[in-house]
């Protein structure tokens, strides 16, 4: 497929990356670089910024105790932004931490990345996150134009197996994340206490919503939290709830 390209970035690492201009034709694109059949699906939404050293560094534990060593035990895909910041830059270093060998797919608008085996890199352009294996590259010129993508991408690759939102922390467009996830069913466990958006989605699943959007999410029935204290408490604990709900 004309499409694919290989991608080597300064580290040596490589990934396989494809562009894709319409949601229909997804299928067929997962499939040429590698990615079919049906397995669960790990959504993974959200930022990392304004959280306190001791708070990030709980989130990263969330990450290489939890979230990596899950995807790897159930051979799942994960999906993400696949930028080289915040979630996707944590979920990549994770993999790469622990050996794991699952899947990492990043979703992202092209025209606003930078790919690394380009010579001139605009300097407006943010970098590819190195320890994601593949890549799918969409249209749109802002961010937020991939949330709808990542959902879709999640589905076809679930193709009827368990998938599953985890949304830490976040800004605008992790609300466009959520209501793409909610839209069609998928389950959103919201990490509160990691800041931001995923605190006001918790307290508006507290019945202390001042967001109409938040109101709006907590009322679908598709969104839960877990408490970032009861990471510290029980990495164990988290990573069963979890593994549960992508294993049903």
């Amino acid at each position: 497929m004309k499409n694919c390209l290989k991608l080597t970035f300064d580290s040596g690492q490589t990934a396989l990356a494809i562009r894709v201009d319409q949601q229909a034709g997804l299928p067929d694109a997962l499939e040429a670089i590698g990615l079919g059949g049906s397995r669960c699906v790990l959504v993974v939404v959200g930022g990392a910024s304004n959280i306190s050293e001791a708070d990030f560094l709980c989130i990263k534990r969330l990450f290489t105790e939890v979230l990596a060593p899950i995807a790897e035990s159930l051979g799942a895909y994960v999906v993400d932004g696949g930028t080289d910041a915040g979630v996707m830059q944590l979920m990549g270093e994770a993999r790469t931490q622990i050996g794991a060998k699952f899947a990492l797919i990043g979703v992202t608008p092209e025209s606003k990345v930078a790919l690394p085996n380009q010579h001139e890199p605009t300097a407006d352009l943010t970098p590819l996150e190195p320890n994601h294996t593949h890549f799918v590259l969409v249209p749109g010129n802002n961010w937020g134009d991939e949330s709808s993508w990542i959902s879709r991408v999640a589905t076809v690759l679930a193709n009827n197996a368990p998938s599953l939102t985890v949304l830490l922390n976040g800004g605008e467009i992790t609300f466009e994340d959520a209501f793409s996830s909610v839209n069609i069913g998928r389950l959103v466990v919201v990490i509160a206490g990691s800041g931001r958006t995923a605190d006001i989605l918790a307290d508006a699943l507290r019945g202390q919503a001042t967001d109409e959007r938040a109101k709006k999410l907590a009322k679908s029935g598709t969104l839960q939290y877990i408490d970032l204290i009861d990471i510290e408490k029980g990495v164990e604990n988290l990573g069963q709830i979890i593994k549960n709900l992508l294993s049903n």
